[in-house]
């Protein structure tokens, strides 16, 4: 038998070396990899889609099943048609896929939603008389909001996890009356990225006669999620982060405050029986399962988008998505270090653990032209402004709370100072190449400016065509 050609060993070498490798394992695929884009200077180009904080890209798994399942479409809970018999099986078992996903207790209960938001709020309208709600500065908006009807506490931002963790113990064994408490807290900031110490707030709460939720908006599409390791009462998170964006989301948790409450929404699916009483009103008895806060028709490809991601995620193996993802994170943070004039925006410092979110400023650029620039020139999608965490972003800056400055919206002209920064984040499906184009450009820019001019219109920095 003749050897084989050193070339080709060496290949052949190389390719198991790969395989062994996460970092070199290929991107998942995703809906929009092949999409290109017009550049202001002429041409186009493949889009880099860096803006996975805001909505990831649907996996093609996701959409596949989808599309397999839409001619099957049928009412849920409500008819007794073969589409309707299936599409209800299919309704449910898509529950237990997200109850597998999050590894949830016997008991506990998965709501469908819309959203993070529309879960962190229905969890607001479950709170029982006289809770008080403790919630750091640093949160996301959807988290920082929501409860209107509560005594809320709002925490400075912690500069170390165990900062965090103590900041919280004494608000917690100080607050009067020592009653109901709930504390709300991230996974990962969709400002730095940065992981919090969950399972050790968690603790502290518990310790404290007081219950969690995790908004893990920002960590279910990037680590492994576990209701019973991480010890917290609730779980919220988006579809749309989750590479579904189908218009769906996830609270799930514990049954007790959930079942003594109000419906989240009155109407039909929440209620099991409704009668007539003798002096005309009507008496209702609602169901006492998840049903109880998913009135109307839900939105069954959104729901079963979400177990299909699930699934997706669960089998490409969570080990190999991260250590590809810390691959990525490590050749931004690099790129980025190179250049002296970007600031990258961090709580918890350098070595600090974290998913693909980096945010950054850049000295002598308003954010929204340099992010204009990103687009126009180099077909990289990036986000800028506050990030709906206004008042993180503000402590990230050194700005004073009543500086003026919008998410999203900057009021500053190119070139002028403004308060908001430069959002790039990435996850399963971003190829090396994105992230090397980014890197590149960054410096490029920061080297030669911009090729193209750039005007303020109805808020947003986009390119001078006139």
């Amino acid at each position: 038998m003749s050897a084989r050609p050193a070339a080709t060993t060496a290949v052949a070498e190389s390719a198991v070396a790969e395989a062994a490798d996460p970092c070199c394992a290929a991107p998942l695929p995703v809906l929009g990899r092949n999409v290109t884009v017009p550049l202001v200077t002429g041409g186009e180009v493949t889009y880099a889609a860096l803006d996975y904080a805001a909505s990831a890209p649907a996996l093609q798994r996701v959409w596949d099943d989808v599309a397999a399942y839409a001619p099957y479409y049928g009412s849920v809970h409500r008819g007794a048609g073969y589409l309707s018999q299936l599409s209800t099986d299919l309704f449910e078992n898509s529950r237990a896929t997200v109850a597998e996903f999050l590894d949830c207790r016997p008991g506990d209960q998965v709501v469908f939603t819309r959203s993070t938001t529309d879960s962190l709020n229905l969890l607001a309208a479950t709170l029982p008389a006289d809770c008080q709600v403790f919630v750091f500065e640093t949160e996301h908006h959807a988290s920082l909001l929501p409860w209107r009807d509560a005594r809320v506490t709002y925490l400075n931002a912690p500069r170390t996890h165990e900062q965090a963790v103590a900041t919280l113990e004494r608000a917690l064994a100080d607050r009067e009356p020592h009653g109901p408490a709930l504390v709300c807290v991230t996974g990962a900031s969709n400002v730095t990225g940065e992981l919090w110490p969950v399972k050790e707030l968690a603790a502290a709460a518990h310790a404290h006669g007081a219950r969690i939720v995790l908004d893990a908006a920002q960590l279910a599409p990037h680590h492994p999620v576990s209701v019973q390791e991480l010890d917290v009462d609730w779980i919220a998170f988006s579809g749309h982060k989750l590479y579904a964006p189908f218009g769906s989301g996830v609270l799930a948790g514990r049954a007790d405050w959930l079942q003594d409450s109000e419906p989240y929404l009155a109407g039909g699916g929440a209620s099991r029986k409704v009668a007539r009483r003798a002096d005309g009103g009507v008496d209702v008895e609602w169901h006492t399962t998840a049903a109880r806060h998913e009135a109307g028709s839900p939105n069954v490809i959104g729901v079963y988008s979400i177990a299909s991601a699930c699934k997706a995620l669960t089998e490409a193996g969570f080990d190999q998505l991260v250590a590809r993802e810390q691959h990525l994170i490590d050749t931004v943070r690099a790129g980025l270090a190179e250049v002296p004039e970007v600031k990258v925006l961090s709580l918890f410092g350098d070595e600090a653990p974290r998913v693909g979110v980096i945010s950054f400023v850049v000295e002598g650029w308003n954010s929204s032209h340099f992010a204009a620039a990103l687009s126009a020139e180099y077909g990289i999608g990036v986000r800028d402004g506050l990030f709906c965490a206004h008042p993180l972003v503000r402590t990230l800056l050194g700005s004073d709370p009543q500086d003026p400055g919008e998410c999203g919206a900057p009021e500053a002209a190119p070139g002028e100072r403004s308060l908001n920064a430069i959002r790039v984040s990435f996850g399963a499906g971003t190829p090396d190449e994105h992230v090397e184009r980014f890197v590149g450009a960054v410096k490029e820019l920061v080297r030669d400016g911009a090729r193209w001019n750039y005007r303020t219109e109805d808020g947003r920095c986009v390119p001078d065509r006139g």
